[in-house]
């Protein structure tokens, strides 16, 4: 394992027992954990995008502001659904974040999962063409996407334009060059896990996918893993692609941790359906005292097949209990993963 980072939800709720009561609090709280997360070591601050939720939805300002407050720890998104997005827009907004940062910008991007409201990017002003679903749709937008990162001239200048052009084609501006090689696919399926290692597009494999074979979903992912790798390679692409899994993981290491988690971890996988034609396998989460959950995590086929390991964090618990459960991790467990 040789990257290990948080990922954050960033839900809040006006409720008392909520140490994030508005989206002020979980916009800057979300900062504060990103800059306590890289003092401790960890390798990556990564938030989770919904919309209509009160959750992080907006992320380019967030990364920005992470950005300018941070000078070593990757930033990302896990994951921007693309049936929401203007991909030209877009890729100015992550341009501009990934310069901010010194690019350490590593975005995931994918179809998205189930939503708050009913197809909500018509909302956005996004329709499927027809003949397309809006899975298609969302896939089509990151080709864009990715297209113009790559930023090469494709608009043509106005002869009389308000300030002088360089010559040629222009292309979006700012351009941030090597973003196009840390942009992720948050693929649920195997078939879009091969599709994206033909794009040249690093993986984003979360803790649950669509149930294909009816095998415990860490064999599954590990699987999809392999799938991903051998057309990355088939691809030809020359640089070596990167792979993270998110899991659920507390060590038990003080009187707060056994309050909160200490009944254990979930010991199964969960199954539940997406649609009514999407059955979805859900992995387990991890609670035990750190050496069982070093036995535990060694039997992780997926987490031994990543690269990239992200830790889902309780961020309604607040900024110090979670920079906490980060650090449990780092010094209890992380070694005995071969972390660094």
């Amino acid at each position: 394992m040789k990257h290990i980072g948080f990922l954050s939800f960033g839900h809040w709720t006006p409720s008392p027992q909520s140490q994030t009561r508005s989206a002020s609090d979980a916009l800057l709280q979300s900062i504060e954990l990103a800059v306590a997360a890289e003092a401790l070591g960890a390798d990556g601050a990564y938030f989770r995008v919904h919309h209509f939720a009160r959750q992080l939805g907006s992320p380019f300002p967030l990364l920005a502001a992470v950005g300018a407050k941070t000078k070593r720890i990757e930033i990302g998104t896990a994951v921007i659904d693309m049936r929401y997005e203007n991909p030209l827009y877009m890729a100015e907004d992550a341009g501009a974040a990934d310069i901010i940062s010194g690019g350490r910008l590593q975005l995931g991007i994918s179809r998205g999962s189930p939503e708050q409201v009913i197809d909500g990017w018509r909302h956005f002003g996004y329709a499927p063409p027809e003949g397309m679903t809006d899975a298609d749709m969302a896939r089509r937008h990151a080709e864009v996407f990715l297209e113009v990162l790559r930023g090469e001239g494709f608009a043509k200048p106005n002869p009389r334009p308000m300030f002088s052009n360089p010559p040629g084609l222009l292309r979006l501006e700012p351009y941030s060059a090597g973003l196009r090689e840390r942009i992720w696919w948050g693929a649920g399926t195997n078939a879009t896990a091969e599709w994206a290692a033909k794009l040249g597009m690093n993986l984003q494999s979360s803790t649950l996918k669509i149930d294909e074979s009816g095998k415990p979903f860490h064999v599954q992912q590990a699987e999809q893993i392999r799938i991903y790798r051998a057309a990355w390679t088939a691809a030809g692409h020359a640089r070596t692609p990167r792979v993270s899994v998110s899991r659920s993981i507390f060590a038990l290491v003080d009187e707060r941790d056994r309050m909160y988690f200490g009944r254990g971890g979930e010991e199964g996988d969960q199954i539940g359906l997406l649609s009514e034609k999407e059955r979805a396998i859900f992995g387990r989460s991890y609670a035990a005292e750190p050496d069982v959950l070093i036995e535990q995590l060694a039997k992780d086929e997926a987490i031994a097949e990543a690269d990239t390991l992200l830790l889902t964090v309780p961020n309604q618990l607040g900024v110090d209990y979670n920079a906490h459960v980060i650090e449990a991790i780092l010094k209890h467990v992380a070694t005995g993963l071969g972390w660094r």
